[in-house]
């Protein structure tokens, strides 16, 4: 096998993969992929130079904006045991997912009534680094129903519950919906990996002691 060939065999095999067991795994089915070679994709995920950057998180609502609110505090931190995400740091309100996980402004804060939404920058998950911002949610997909993730906000630790994964369109607002008959979070990333084709939403509920 050429360099050529095993390096599109390393880039799109955890996008098929993700394709062939998303209909299983998550609660909405993946559409078809676009009519379109998959030439394009191994380009965004080898060499980024052309592609939209999604680092900035002003660009992944553009038809509902994050809405620059008064908090306690500014940030706050998130853990996520089974990925050994430990204490990472999520802006409120921020822009630049290259530095920190990004609050989007205007949605529920932890522990209140609503829903907390947080965007994480993910790429391949051979690249996956638990410290590095641009990878850090590339192994979200492999959250299960029951994992745990911790926020500590405003001095206060939160355990929340993962009861739901959902695959929805980047053109659908639905992620940013507010409930307020408990306290949940919503964890966002592009999927399949390497691509930006659809938003992961991994949802969870406050567990109250």
């Amino acid at each position: 096998m050429s360099l050529g060939a095993g390096l599109l065999v390393w880039v799109l095999w955890p996008i098929i993969s993700f394709l062939l067991v998303s209909e299983s795994l998550f609660a909405s089915v993946i559409g078809p992929v676009p009519d379109a070679s998959l030439a394009p994709v191994v380009l965004a995920a080898v060499d980024s130079k052309n592609a939209v950057d999604y680092t900035n998180a002003n660009i992944w609502f553009p038809t509902s904006p994050q809405k620059k609110v008064v908090t306690p505090v500014n940030s706050y931190t998130l853990s996520i045991p089974k990925l050994k995400i430990k204490n990472v740091s999520v802006s409120i309100a921020g822009d630049d997912l290259g530095k920190a996980l990004i609050h989007y402004g205007g949605t529920g804060l932890p522990g209140e009534y609503g829903t907390a939404v947080v965007f994480g920058h993910s790429t391949l998950p051979q690249f996956f680094s638990p410290t590095n911002y641009k990878t850090i949610f590339s192994l979200l997909p492999t959250l299960k129903i029951q994992d745990e993730i911790y926020v500590m906000y405003d001095g206060v630790e939160y355990r929340y519950i993962v009861y739901e994964m959902v695959v929805t369109d980047p053109t659908d607002l639905a992620p940013l919906e507010q409930h307020f008959d408990d306290s949940y979070l919503t964890l966002i990333t592009c999927v399949p990996p390497g691509t930006y084709w659809k938003r992961l939403n991994v949802r969870a509920r406050l567990e109250r002691i």
